[in-house]
């Protein structure tokens, strides 16, 4: 048996862009037993990872206070691998056989995808892509859910109002694309997104049919969304967890960037595309447009996007 901690991210998709690696080194060993640390807004995702002892949940304290407990609950292990992706002191001060702490990347040069940042941390060539790991129950919420025939799969919020299109036009965009002679003509529409995105999903639902319109917003946990994305014919989102979420369950994705960097976090696969707002950015100047409180996404019209959607779409469709 070989003990292994593996220390994530905090945000969702953060914890999916490592997933790759995480499931890259529990390959590497027989028997592995894996224990997890991450935020919890990403904890939920990881309760069906083979071979889990557990996840430990941190929640962030004052005087990082929360870096001390997971110290208590890790110290009387003997751990054969600790992976820290989170670049903490904690990592230094337990028994370990192999130790890899992260450093942080250089500031300078091309901006790096966090996926292949993560690989190259653990020199893994090629740099393995985000899983999902869905269990039976999250399957089985998503059969009762996700109606019969092709489904349009739209999450219309983001963590930050600056990285959020227009809900108008998320509506215009499913019409678009489910209208008679339309890529998806005839599909449903399946509007997602966590606590506290209602308000959004209900402008977007004002703009559909809702005979073929099911929200489900701020009803499922992470698994069960995950497992209702992979059923998708295509996903549009925002840069999000649940963009990444999307690419990681192999369903076609088209992520809306403007004010982040697509290089850095855009969705990761083959089945994948990315749209911006505006001029590149460089996620390194995230800083200066993180207090804003309006869209920078105005100016991502309906057309670029329609057109992104449907050349993924037929290159689906292409043999």
């Amino acid at each position: 048996m070989t003990r292994i901690l593996f220390i994530t991210a905090t945000r969702i998709g953060d914890a999916i862009l490592s997933s790759g690696l995480l499931d890259h080194v529990l390959r590497q060993y027989e028997n592995p037993r894996v224990t997890i640390a991450c935020g919890p807004l990403a904890a939920p995702l990881f309760r069906a990872v083979p071979g889990l002892d557990r996840v430990i949940v941190m929640a962030k304290k004052k005087g990082g206070g929360h870096w001390f407990e997971l110290w208590l609950q890790t110290v009387p292990t003997r751990w054969d691998v600790v992976i820290d992706l989170r670049e903490s002191a904690t990592s230094w001060f337990l028994l370990a056989g192999k130790r890899h702490v992260k450093r942080n990347w250089p500031g300078q040069g091309a901006p790096v995808h966090r996926v292949e940042e993560a690989a190259a941390f653990l020199n893994v060539a090629p740099a393995p892509s985000p899983v999902l790991w869905l269990d039976d129950l999250a399957r089985a919420r998503a059969r009762a859910l996700m109606p019969d025939g092709p489904v349009l799969a739209l999450a219309p919020a983001a963590a930050a109002r600056f990285k959020e299109w227009a809900p108008e036009q998320f509506a215009a965009l499913g019409r678009a694309l489910t209208a008679p002679g339309g890529t998806l003509d005839g599909a449903h529409i399946a509007l997602f997104g966590g606590p506290g995105d209602e308000a959004t999903a209900r402008t977007v639902m004002a703009g559909l049919d809702p005979e073929t319109t099911h929200d489900f917003t701020g009803q499922l946990d992470l698994l069960e969304t995950g497992a209702c994305l992979a059923g998708a014919a295509l996903f549009v989102g925002n840069d999000s967890g649940l963009m990444h979420m999307a690419a990681a369950a192999g369903t076609p994705t088209l992520g809306l960037f403007g004010p982040t960097d697509e290089r850095v976090y855009g969705p990761w696969g083959r089945r994948t595309a990315s749209v911006r707002a505006g001029d590149q950015v460089d996620e390194r100047t995230r800083d200066k447009v993180k207090t804003s409180h309006t869209s920078l996404l105005s100016d991502l019209d309906l057309e670029t996007v329609l057109a992104a959607a449907d050349t993924l779409l037929k290159a689906e469709a292409t043999p």
